[in-house]
């Protein structure tokens, strides 16, 4: 069982960052797949990057290759998405989550893999 909470959002001119935090509890977090969500209002919920649950392998959706970053501390029970050079159209709700692959790395795009789900938090853009 893990259970996560998102935090970090907030409004942000266009151009500039933020970093949202995932605070997770349970003791299966480090063999866990973390990824990011966002869903905008109206829209799907739509994959943003995931990281190994040793934190050496990321990979991101190319909406936001190269201005998102994500990383882990695994000794905190912590995960990170920092964001930068951000646009209006990155505003949404923003969800981390976890999937359980003991300690594999695969790449998990989908939203129907992930086991547990962060409450989300609102990002906003401003032009």
């Amino acid at each position: 069982q893990v259970q996560l909470v998102d935090s970090g959002g907030g409004l942000v001119q266009a151009g500039g960052s933020l970093r949202l935090s995932c605070a997770a509890s349970g003791r299966t977090f480090s063999s866990c797949t973390m990824g990011w969500f966002r869903q905008a209002p109206g829209k799907e919920r739509e994959f943003v990057g995931a990281i190994s649950w040793s934190g050496r392998s990321t990979y991101y959706a190319d909406s936001v290759k190269g201005r998102f970053t994500i990383s882990r501390d695994n000794a905190k029970n912590t995960v990170f998405l920092q964001m930068n050079s951000l646009k209006p159209e990155d505003t949404a709700v923003y969800f981390c989550a976890a999937d359980v692959t003991g300690k594999t790395w695969k790449v998990t795009t989908r939203k129907e893999e992930y086991e547990y789900w962060g409450q989300g938090t609102q990002v906003t853009v401003s032009s």
